[in-house]
């Protein structure tokens, strides 16, 4: 039976935002409600040649849907989870979390790694924590930026004859099929937080979509972004910084693992977190990890970041 209004799925319009987009308006679909794609151009994919942070990252990527939806445009809109500010607008509320993609990232390379053994090498990333947690491991090599969607980024290395490779979310490149077969898994970097999940936010009054979304919700993958993005605004305050966090469900012992990390802009300081609790303790975890990571030196780390970013 197909239920009554069509629902507006809101959307940026590169491939992969699209892909997103059309795999919850598929699982909608086979729940029996109507839905349209509208895509729209946000400010982080139109300025490609300045540094993330430098647009005032927060946000960037979401605030053209966000005001799409306060102006009745579209009536829920699907996000890669980590792109979204810890704090959604006024009118906006967390839909749904899907279930949880591959968290890890990827060094995308040319088919050749004696890089990594030399000095001065250059790979690229516009992230802030990818730049900091690669110089924390390779302190003589060089990070420069890059942007653009992931499409736009692979043929940018490709095409390079400075960058050695760059860093990718995996879940990116696995669900529109380009992981190219030159790539060497990141395992001993924490992963931004909520990586790999995605999010559908709503408008806080339209119950109807608010009914249709929360059927798509997996609960472990909440539960573990809300601990990671908890961690992230705790430490942050609203600031961007290199901060690294990852929860895992363990269901054998119904536990919860728990990394963060947070490093200076260098690379050169990083201070780390790791907890393994009960389930039930999930609800303050990140909270209590990052007032840990604050009393151990983070605070000072966390102001000289402020600074730097003014300048």
């Amino acid at each position: 039976m197909t239920k009554q209004k069509t629902i507006r799925i809101g959307t940026r319009d590169s491939e992969l935002a699209l892909w997103q987009a059309k795999t919850v308006e598929k699982q909608l679909n086979d729940l029996g409600y109507k839905t349209e794609i509208t895509a729209v151009k946000s400010e982080g994919d139109i300025v490609l040649d300045k540094p993330l942070y430098e647009l005032g990252i927060t946000g960037i990527f979401t605030k053209t849907l966000d005001i799409a939806m306060i102006q009745g445009k579209i009536d829920i809109a699907v996000h890669s989870m980590k792109d979204v500010p810890t704090q959604l607008p006024n009118g906006i509320i967390q839909g749904a979390v899907l279930e949880r993609a591959s968290t890890l990232d990827i060094l995308v390379h040319k088919g050749n790694l004696d890089f990594l053994t030399q000095e001065n090498s250059t790979i690229a990333s516009s992230s802030l924590r990818r730049k900091a947690s690669w110089l924390h491991k390779y302190p003589t090599h060089k990070v420069e930026d890059i942007r653009g969607n992931v499409n736009t980024r692979l043929q940018k290395v490709a095409d390079s004859e400075t960058w050695s490779g760059a860093i990718f979310a995996e879940a990116g490149l696995e669900r529109i099929n380009v992981k190219p077969s030159t790539f060497i898994p990141l395992d001993w970097m924490i992963s931004a937080p909520a990586q790999g999940a995605m999010l559908v936010v709503c408008n806080a009054e339209d119950f109807f979509s608010l009914d249709a979304v929360s059927q798509l919700n997996h609960i472990e993958t909440e539960i573990c972004t809300y601990i990671e993005r908890q961690f992230l605004r705790t430490l942050e305050g609203g600031c961007t910084a290199p901060i690294g966090a990852i929860a895992t469900y363990n269901e054998k012992d119904d536990m919860i693992d728990f990394t963060g990390v947070l490093l200076s802009i260098d690379g050169k300081q990083k201070l780390e977190v790791s907890k393994k609790v009960d389930v039930s303790e999930w609800k303050k975890l990140g909270f209590n990890c990052a007032q840990e990571i604050l009393a151990n030196g983070g605070t000072a780390i966390m102001t000289e970041i402020k600074e730097k970013l003014k300048k």
